[in-house]
């Protein structure tokens, strides 16, 4: 077993991990104590974090499994490697966030967003994982999106033997391909079921994969993804914002909706597509995607 620090001060801007890992962004990480997205306005805290990383193109050629905590200005880790690429990579260590909140609009909801949870970053979660969670998260509270991934692990991901506990890595889309509607639905994935099992499969034959969406135009991106069985614009969207570096992209979920209706009006051209577009440069064009953020973050913690 590796373990090391990494001092929070080299970092360019805040960091805080709780609401990193715990904001709806991912859905791969897991709380050793249970308490995974027990708490909306998640912020601040100390508990331990924990994953199984598959092999990432230029960060890694192993899995890894990582244990995380945030103590008295330094990240904690422990892994089976050395696991300071992976944080760097995972939780977006390499950002220059006061770049990124100098370049926010400063408008009064973004500023009461960014006061409440100072040092929330974008995860870089890996895409299949990604995708996977969000198809699953349609009509659904974090909470329960949550409950779905780690069914899937425990029942279809391998087991890992680290620090004398077993940990269950994320399914491989193989393993996912072979697994029929029904045996996804008696873990409570509901309509969706069919969706995870076909995207699983696209992915197991080459048919298409998230990363073909790197390196288009964001727009041409987020319709590539639209292939997948069960991916609309939003959730394209959110593959695009927390997975695959498209940190314009601004997923108009149930929150940004709102946050349209209440805040920006002028926003609502009354489809997804010019919507987008709007809502896009009025949170910030270029890191658009982290101004929403940490808007969903706070209004679906009860701000206003």
């Amino acid at each position: 077993m590796e373990t090391g620090v990494i001092d929070l001060a080299t970092l360019d801007g805040a960091f805080d991990l709780q609401s990193t890992l715990e904001s709806g962004q991912t859905y791969l990480w897991d709380r050793p104590d249970g308490k995974m997205y027990e708490r909306d306005a998640a912020h601040g805290g100390d508990a331990w974090y924990q994953t199984i990383v598959p092999p990432l193109d230029g960060v890694s050629d192993e899995s890894a499994v990582v244990r995380v905590r945030q103590m008295d200005g330094t990240l904690e880790w422990k892994s089976n490697l050395d696991a300071v690429p992976l944080l760097r990579h995972l939780l977006r260590l390499d950002d220059d966030l006061d770049a990124i909140v100098d370049a926010m609009p400063d408008e009064p909801l973004v500023r009461r967003a960014y006061d409440a949870y100072p040092g929330m970053r974008l995860v870089r979660d890996p895409p299949f994982g990604c995708l996977i969670s969000f198809i699953c998260s349609a009509q659904m509270r974090v909470s329960r999106i949550f409950g779905m991934q780690s069914r899937l692990r425990e029942t279809y991901g391998e087991a890992v033997e680290f620090d004398g506990e077993t940990y269950y890595a994320y399914p491989t889309p193989e393993r996912l391909a072979e697994t029929t509607e029904a045996e996804l639905r008696d873990l409570s994935l509901g309509y969706r079921a069919p969706y995870v099992q076909r995207t699983a499969e696209m992915v197991a034959t080459g048919e298409a994969t998230p990363s073909e969406a790197l390196g288009r135009d964001y727009e041409d991106a987020r319709d590539y993804l639209t292939n997948f069985v069960g991916v609309g614009d939003k959730v394209a969207d959110c593959i695009l914002l927390f997975s695959l570096d498209y940190l314009e992209a601004v997923p108009l979920d149930t929150w940004i909706r709102s946050a349209i209706e209440d805040h920006y009006p002028d926003c609502d051209r009354g489809n997804y597509t010019e919507t987008s577009r709007a809502i896009r440069d009025r949170l910030g064009g270029e890191y658009a995607g982290y101004t929403q953020t940490y808007v969903f973050h706070y209004l679906r913690s009860g701000g206003e």
